[in-house]
C-alpha cells in the first residue's frame, strides 16, 4: 500500500487475533508498530512473534488515566502519531434479559468508551501535527440484529455513529472510518468452536467460509494507506456477504 512506509501506527488490542494480524500487516508495509494491550502475557508472546515491533504498552483502554499515560509513553517513542487502529473489544454472550448491570457497563466500557477515549488523545496529536488517520473496529453488528449480544450489539452502532462525527469535525486534517467484520475465525474460537458449530456459521455466509485476522489486517492496511485519502466518515462491511440477506438475524 503506498504511503506507509516509516507511519507511526498504534494497534489498540494488539495482541488478539485480529491485532497481531494487523500488527504483522504493517510492519510487512515498513511502518513503525506500537500495540496497547492489557494482557502481559500476551504481549510477551507477540513481542517474541514480531520482534520487529518498536513498543508493547500495557493499558486499560476503559480508564482514560491508564490511556493518558499509554500515550505520553508513547510520545517518549514516536513523539506523534500518523494512523490509529482503534481495535480492542469484547463480547459476552447473554440474552437479553440475563444481562447484569455490571456485564452491561464492562461491554460499553471497553467497546465504546475506551474507542473514544483513545480516539481523543490520538487526535489531540494528529491534529497538532496536520494530518492522521484514525479506524475505528466496528461490527455488522452495530449493523443488524444479532441474538444474545444486545450489549455489545449497541457499543458496536455506537462506535459507527461515533466514527461518523469524528470524521465531520476531525476533517480535513484527519480521515476517520470503521471497519465491521462479520464471523472471523481467530485462534480464540478455533479453540472454542466444535467443527458443526463452525459450520453452522459458514451455511450463513455466502462465500462459504469464515474471514480470518489477515483479512480484516488487509483492509485496516488499505484504509490507512495513501489509497483511501479521499475516503472518510465510512464504515466498511467485511463479512463474505453474510448481510447481504440478513442471514445474521437467523438463530
Amino acid at each position: 500500500m503506498r504511503g506507509l512506509t516509516s507511519k507511526r501506527v498504534l494497534i489498540t488490542g494488539g495482541a488478539g487475533g485480529i491485532g497481531t494480524a494487523t500488527a504483522q500487516r504493517f510492519v510487512e508495509e515498513g511502518a513503525r508498530v506500537a500495540v496497547i494491550d492489557r494482557d502481559e502475557a500476551a504481549c510477551k508472546r507477540l513481542h517474541q512473534a514480531l520482534p520487529a515491533l518498536e513498543v508493547i504498552l500495557s493499558a486499560d483502554i476503559a480508564n482514560p488515566e491508564s490511556v493518558a499515560q499509554a500515550f505520553e509513553q508513547l510520545d517518549q517513542h514516536f513523539g506523534g502519531l500518523d494512523v490509529l487502529i482503534n481495535n480492542a473489544g469484547i463480547s459476552i454472550r447473554h440474552a437479553f434479559m440475563d444481562i447484569t448491570p455490571e456485564e452491561w457497563r464492562k461491554v460499553l466500557d471497553i467497546n465504546l468508551n475506551g474507542v473514544f477515549y483513545v480516539a481523543q488523545q490520538a487526535a489531540r496529536r494528529m491534529l497538532a501535527d496536520g494530518s492522521g488517520v484514525i479506524i475505528n473496529m466496528g461490527s455488522t453488528n452495530g449493523l443488524t440484529g444479532y441474538h444474545y449480544y444486545a450489549d455489545y450489539n449497541a457499543s458496536k452502532a455506537g462506535v459507527i455513529e461515533l466514527t461518523r462525527s469524528m470524521a465531520l469535525e476531525l476533517g480535513p486534517t484527519i480521515r476517520v472510518n470503521a471497519v465491521c467484520p462479520g464471523f472471523i475465525m481467530t485462534p480464540m474460537q478455533e479453540a472454542e468452536y466444535t467443527q458443526e458449530m463452525r459450520h453452522a456459521f459458514e451455511v450463513k455466509v455466502p462465500l462459504q467460509r469464515l474471514g480470518s485476522p489477515a483479512d480484516v489486517a488487509a483492509l485496516f492496511a488499505f484504509l490507512a494507506s495513501d489509497e483511501a485519502s479521499f475516503i472518510s466518515g465510512q464504515h466498511f462491511v467485511i463479512d463474505g456477504g453474510e448481510i447481504a440477506g440478513g442471514l445474521a438475524s437467523q438463530p
